[in-house]
């Protein structure tokens, strides 16, 4: 059976934005959120990146309002979290995973959505980091949290590396599905290796 790009992208995103939605949902439950609380979070986490993404591109209605699976899969997300948190052992180390995972996910997702659009790989990689990032800072910010970006360790730069792979693995014509998966394994696991051994950048203004 030949690989159907379309449906690994589709299931790759709404995976992307259960995820996501689970992470902000967890930063929900930090905040002693209620139910509702979980699932505002986590809905504007989880389609975040990709609400922006499409706005930019001018490809409106944005995803979730041309395909409502998108939501629900947010709304489901984000509940059974609720139920499901008073269980975890450590809320932060959760929400750093999951955040982890989306992340990845939305790399690799947002540059592959962009250059279907038509657009340049420039364009695809910018629009692969945004969609990548911008779901967590919009969490951030509605939690009053500190920002993860802003951490110490690798985080960006673990978007962009794998929004990079994902185009040179595209660029050297092997099948869809090692771009995909190739591009989500290097931004994982260099976000995974950052985390546990505290790799960073250097900064001159520390």
């Amino acid at each position: 059976m030949p690989f159907d790009i379309t449906a690994a992208v589709n299931i790759m995103g709404l995976t992307a934005v259960g995820v996501f939605a689970i992470s902000g949902a967890l930063e929900a439950a930090r905040q002693r959120m209620d139910i509702l609380g979980f699932m505002l979070i986590g809905t504007v986490t989880g389609i975040g990146g990709g609400t922006l993404r499409d706005l930019l591109l001018g490809s409106v209605p944005v995803f979730w309002i041309r395909e409502p699976i998108w939501i629900i899969v947010c709304l489901v997300a984000s509940a059974i979290t609720y139920f499901v948190t008073p269980m975890l052992a450590s809320l932060s180390k959760a929400l750093l995973w999951m955040d982890a995972v989306g992340l990845a996910l939305f790399a690799v997702v947002g540059t592959e959505v962009t250059l279907n659009f038509g657009a340049t790989p420039l364009i695809a990689v910018c629009m692969g980091v945004m969609t990548a990032s911008f779901g967590g800072i919009a969490r951030d910010v509605l939690c009053r949290s500190n920002l993860t970006l802003m951490n110490d360790e690798l985080y960006i730069t673990t978007a962009l590396a794998g929004s990079i792979v994902y185009l040179m693995l595209d660029s050297l014509g092997l099948p869809s599905s090692y771009d995909l998966i190739g591009g989500f394994c290097v931004a994982f696991l260099l976000r995974a290796l950052a985390m546990r051994f505290k790799i960073k950048l250097p900064n001159l203004y520390r």
